[in-house]
């Protein structure tokens, strides 16, 4: 939409915008959305569960991803939009409600899965309508909003409902079915319409969902050793979990944030939007998932060391949650690797082959204490993140310099 005008009392936004208040106050729900997935894997730590729980952050992902985009080009603070940004925010927390019931609904109350597809359904329909609303002299953006609505809205939601009447492993293949499909609906059309009117609040804006994801892997420890006395392998362990933290936190902000930020800056028109989508929207889906099965791991091994009753601290981690630990950390450093590789088109040796090898990490995670494996990693991602450091250090002042 052209700079100056408004629709409907949606104020545009111009290349110097920024995250608002408003933005941050919209994400609270998702600290919650997230919280809540992680503690849906804790409960049940099978395979298939996980798989499932991954699928439904996958749709979170898509209508928090769906905001962000709304929020580059129209500001979110004030007029209609804001308004907009509550009511979802309502709908999202009764999403995070029904979470821990949407794969194993409780009997007594309403359908917890039935409720969280159409909540789902409400969250993109008020997302379209106001983009729709947002460009009435935009007639590309507004045959894509179409075109996405046809394609990538109406037959995955239809897919949902039908899932929604099933349970166990055929429920979470149908949904994983519409979520794949809605991913793929809306990446052929990436290029078409869609408007990044500022790089700066894109990138900040996705910045703040990793910390907020990092926050939730926090939050994660405290869980696990809750109503368990103080010890000082406890201590230990959370001094080794912030160290993960950290040492995640330092790769991301400091040797993948800005170079991705330079990069879609200096990107124009249909280039710089389909570059915004496949580094953000599409590359951040598996960072933010490695997180959350980090946070799993770290989760349950601050449980086994708190719980003294039921655990030895020569306890390991076992089954599927030995490898969350680790393979989260691996998936997340992947994920790093392919966006600098994207806006770059250099890769991360050491991203790659530290990634690889968490990725694998976990037949050695069961055969240690839970404590060690903690102490492993931790020290496995601050070496990696010096490692980078000193590596990546000439190519990003390169970088820099051309930007």
């Amino acid at each position: 939409m052209p700079a100056g005008k408004s629709s409907s009392h949606l104020i545009p936004t111009g290349d110097d915008h920024k995250v608002t208040p408003a933005e941050l106050f919209f994400d609270l729900v998702f600290v919650y959305a997230i919280t809540q997935v992680t503690a849906m894997m804790a409960a049940h730590t099978t395979a298939g569960r996980i798989a499932g729980s991954l699928v439904v952050l996958a749709l979170l992902w898509w209508c928090w991803c769906c905001f962000s985009w709304l929020g580059n080009v129209v500001r979110a603070d004030a007029g209609a939009l804001f308004a907009v940004l509550v009511a979802v925010m309502g709908v999202m927390l009764v999403v995070s409600f029904a979470l821990p019931e949407v794969y194993d609904d409780k009997h007594g109350g309403v359908d917890a899965p039935l409720v969280f597809v159409l909540c789902y359904g409400v969250v993109r329909l008020l997302h379209l309508v106001s983009y729709w609303i947002s460009a009435p002299d935009d007639p590309a953006l507004r045959s894509t909003v179409r075109r996405i609505a046809l394609t990538s809205v109406a037959p995955p939601f239809a897919l949902l409902l039908v899932g929604a009447a099933f349970d166990g492993r055929t429920q979470i293949l149908i949904w994983a079915g519409a979520m794949v499909l809605d991913y793929a609906m809306v990446f052929l059309t990436r290029g078409s319409g869609w408007r990044v009117a500022s790089p700066g609040h894109f990138a900040e804006r996705h910045g703040l969902i990793v910390i907020i994801a990092l926050g939730e892997s926090i939050v994660a420890m405290g869980i696990g050793m809750r109503d368990y006395a103080l010890t000082v392998p406890v201590i230990a362990a959370a001094a080794l979990g912030i160290l993960v933290v950290a040492g995640m936190w330092w790769m991301y902000f400091r040797k993948v944030a800005e170079p991705a930020e330079h990069r879609i800056a200096r990107a124009e028109g249909a280039e710089r939007t389909k570059l915004a989508s496949e580094v953000y929207t599409y590359l951040h889906l598996p960072l933010i998932a490695g997180i959350v099965l980090c946070a799993l791991g770290m989760k349950v091994a601050l449980h086994q060391i708190a719980d003294t009753k039921h655990y030895d601290l020569s306890e390991p981690l076992h089954g599927i949650v030995a490898w969350a630990l680790p393979g989260g950390v691996g998936l997340y450093l992947l994920a790093s690797a392919a966006i600098l590789a994207r806006v770059s088109g250099r890769g991360s040796l050491v991203l790659l082959i530290g990634g690889g090898l968490c990725l694998v990490g976990g037949p050695l995670v069961t055969v240690v204490p839970a404590l060690v494996a903690l102490a492993l990693l931790g020290a496995a991602v601050a070496g990696m993140a010096a490692l980078h450091s000193r590596v990546a250090r000439p190519a990003l002042g390169s970088a820099a310099q051309e930007a």
